[in-house]
């Protein structure tokens, strides 16, 4: 019988850790995530919306995506309704959604956006939020400033905009959507790596253009003596429930779990190397392995 090579052996190791940080076989996140895979039609709150899933992304549903967003010390909002990300969790980003029923957003100051009011109250509500993080553990996160300044586009009722934030572990970037709705508005916010982040964007915009309201919930169907909501566009961001906090990416979370990771890819290990070497018939045959992938290059996505 051929003789193992050590580039065999490089190859267990890489289908080992695909198989540990693939989100369908449920090992990605030490709390269990019912994972459901696409192509299919996922719901997001209580017939509110839906979103068509490709086959390439993997879904939560609202209590597993709170779940998911502590882990990585992203305090819940209590608002979540679902989580997608890519099947290939090295990819290292994800897109969360939360829904907030504040009534009709009216768009009337669509052009009177005011960016600052809007970048100082996510830095108020990321400040908050860094109390949670700094309790559990994280570091804390600080907002840098705009990637994309807030811009609503009347078409589609989408307001939009993009902070560059940072921590001890590196810079992340949240590229949010607030799509309008009739009784509210749905929050959607891809959490990624600047250095990739033009490049994630068509897939966010997929997604985004997956999305729908049910019938009688899209911001069309709005009739008078529906609840309109308090504040408009630069509220929806600046104040009230609108006044939510940057989130951290998934490398914090492969950081913090990876003592648990290799343990677990490195018992798997000998019990395959012991199989290996019974089939080879050369038990006292010395073969280098090569060292096991490290945490920086697991999640994140590189030019997360």
């Amino acid at each position: 019988m051929e003789k193992v090579r050590p580039l065999m052996t490089g190859r267990i190791i890489f289908i080992l850790f695909l198989f540990v940080f693939s989100p369908q076989d449920g090992l990605f996140e030490a709390p269990h995530v019912a994972w459901m895979e696409g192509p299919r039609t996922v719901d997001l709150g209580d017939n509110i919306a839906e979103v068509e899933l490709g086959q390439n992304y993997v879904f939560a549903s609202a209590a597993d995506t709170r779940k998911l967003m502590e882990s990585i010390g992203n305090p819940a909002t209590k608002r979540e309704v679902g989580l997608i990300m890519p099947k290939n969790s090295a990819a290292g980003w994800f897109v969360v959604f939360e829904y907030f029923p504040a009534g009709y957003v009216q768009d009337t100051e669509k052009d009177e956006i005011d960016a600052e009011a809007i970048l100082e109250a996510m830095r108020k509500g990321t400040e908050r939020a860094n109390k949670i993080r700094e309790e559990k553990g994280f570091p804390a996160l600080k907002i840098v400033g705009w990637y994309e300044k807030p811009h609503y586009d009347s078409q589609s009722n989408n307001l939009v905009w993009a902070l560059l934030a940072e921590s001890s572990d590196g810079q992340v970037v949240n590229y949010n959507v607030r799509m309008l709705g009739r009784h509210g508005y749905m929050s959607t916010i891809l959490v990624g790596d600047p250095a990739t982040l033009n490049s994630i964007k068509p897939e966010l915009q997929t997604i985004v253009n997956n999305f729908s309201y049910k019938k009688g919930k899209r911001y069309a169907e709005y009739v008078k003596g529906d609840k309109v909501a308090e504040y408009g566009l630069t509220a929806l961001i600046a104040g009230g429930a609108g006044a939510a906090a940057a989130k951290f990416g998934l490398l914090k979370f492969l950081a913090k779990s990876w003592k648990f990771v290799a343990a677990v890819a490195m018992a798997i290990l000998g019990v395959l190397w012991k199989i290996i070497k019974g089939l080879t018939g050369r038990n006292n045959e010395t073969v280098t392995m090569k060292q096991p992938m490290r945490p920086s290059n697991i999640g994140k996505v590189t030019g997360r």
